[in-house]
């Protein structure tokens, strides 16, 4: 499973700027492999990550804004999503995928049970 995260390199926004540099820093801190997909420099990364946005994730106008984050083709969530599950302990379970053993995310599963 891969984790794609679609980014604009080319954005005037600073606010997506860091918001992509958050993601992407947290996963590779975290050794977490993903691929960055540039919808700024390639349409089909574009098109693709604006028809594959869930319908009830889209913004009321205008199209989806990255980062908008994938597990292969299974929609994830956008930044606000991922800094909720970053705060919560829950970013792998976000993500799909298994908390590695001693992780906070495990620790926290465990407690749980």
């Amino acid at each position: 499973m891969v984790i794609k995260v679609y980014i604009a390199s080319s954005s005037g926004s600073t606010a997506i700027k860091k918001q992509q540099q958050d993601v992407m820093g947290f996963l590779a801190a975290n050794k977490i492999e993903f691929e960055e997909c540039d919808i700024a420099a390639n349409e089909e990364n574009r098109k693709w990550m604006r028809e594959n946005v869930p319908e009830d994730h889209r913004p009321a106008t205008g199209n989806p804004l990255p980062p908008q984050i994938f597990n292969e083709e299974k929609y994830c969530g956008n930044y606000d999503a991922f800094f909720d599950a970053r705060e919560d302990n829950a970013v792998y379970a976000f993500l799909g995928l298994t908390a590695p053993p001693g992780s906070k995310e495990a620790e926290a599963k465990k407690e749980q049970q």
